[in-house]
């Protein structure tokens, strides 16, 4: 009964932890000519101060690299959702990215891939 319980507690402590992860609620991009885009990312986070809170978000193309990052200066509990922007040069090849959000306990949270509209 004990080991039954001890699973059900781990479960339910690990559920939690990735309950707090970053989420990208919405993305918008703009463009601003000769391969300049402006990124508007919409973040939900628990943001609990300064100890955990979503610290950055980044666009990715999709083998991984980092082609930008939004560094988030201080927490936003009382601001949630939130909306940040970015401009970034992307390369001309580039049709499609991903954007993932990042804070400073549990790290990555789930992508969300975008198709680039020229």
């Amino acid at each position: 009964m004990k080991s039954i319980l001890a699973i059900f507690l781990s479960l339910f402590i690990t559920s939690g932890i990735f309950a707090d992860q970053p989420e990208v609620l919405n993305v918008t991009m703009k463009s601003q000519g000769n391969n300049q885009y402006q990124f508007d990312v919409t973040l939900q986070h628990s943001d609990s101060g300064w100890e955990h809170y979503a610290d950055k978000w980044e666009i990715l193309d999709t083998e991984g690299n980092i082609l930008a990052t939004r560094v988030l200066y201080h927490p936003h509990v009382n601001e949630q959702p939130f909306t940040r922007s970015l401009s970034t040069t992307l390369p001309d090849n580039q049709k499609n990215f991903v954007i993932r959000g990042h804070d400073k306990v549990h790290k990555y949270g789930a992508e969300v891939i975008k198709e680039l509209v020229p």
